[in-house]
């Protein structure tokens, strides 16, 4: 369900801070939530996937269904992206994004509290034109992702959905007419573009 961004309450422990790469919050620095496994997509990483999705994202609606930190949602609103929905089931997680949310006085942002899995089944009119995909690496369920976003109604035409994994995985098996249009290794990360092909 949404939840509301206010700066809420309560004194949970931060495990550093997110820096914002570019946009109208360049430079701005956020707090991480002190969550098991969060891994907030880094400043390299995100650099390189914002400037493939330049052309995209003036106006674009995002989804960032593993939210986190909401270093892709937040990114992305920076940089001109018209709205952002952040998908959360960590109730420590969404409190810090709700706080960071509040700091940068961000319009465009609403959170919804529960997993990617239950969004998607519960998607209704909304659609979305870069969908970002970050789950725990210990998940491994990329393709099954990609294939229940593929059989609704979340994208619009030709979007755009990135995805990261871990290196050692193999990379997932993308539904038909999903095209890679740019993958690269980080470190231990693998980090793919993909475009949906025509709905």
């Amino acid at each position: 369900m949404p939840v509301a961004i206010d700066p809420g309450k309560g004194t949970q422990k931060s495990r550093g801070r997110l820096r914002i790469v570019a946009g109208i919050w360049r430079s701005r620095v956020l707090e991480i939530a002190d969550v098991e496994g969060l891994r907030p997509t880094s400043e390299r990483i995100r650099e390189t996937l914002f400037n493939w999705l330049t052309p995209r994202m003036a106006g674009a609606r995002c989804l960032d269904l593993f939210a986190g930190t909401g270093a892709l949602g937040l990114e992305a609103l920076s940089r001109g992206a018209a709205a952002a929905v952040f998908v959360e089931n960590s109730k420590v997680a969404i409190a810090t994004l709700r706080r960071n949310l509040a700091s940068l006085d961000a319009s465009g942002a609403v959170i919804h509290a529960g997993s990617a899995t239950e969004y998607i089944a519960a998607a209704g009119a909304e659609s979305f034109d870069i969908v970002f995909l970050d789950p725990p690496f210990a998940d491994d369920n990329l393709a099954e992702l990609c294939r229940l976003i593929d059989e609704s109604e979340l994208v619009t035409t030709n979007a755009n959905v990135y995805l990261e994994q871990d290196r050692a995985r193999p990379e997932p098996d993308l539904p038909d007419g999903w095209t890679v249009l740019k993958s690269k290794v980080a470190g231990n990360v693998r980090y793919t573009l993909a475009a949906v092909g025509p709905r």
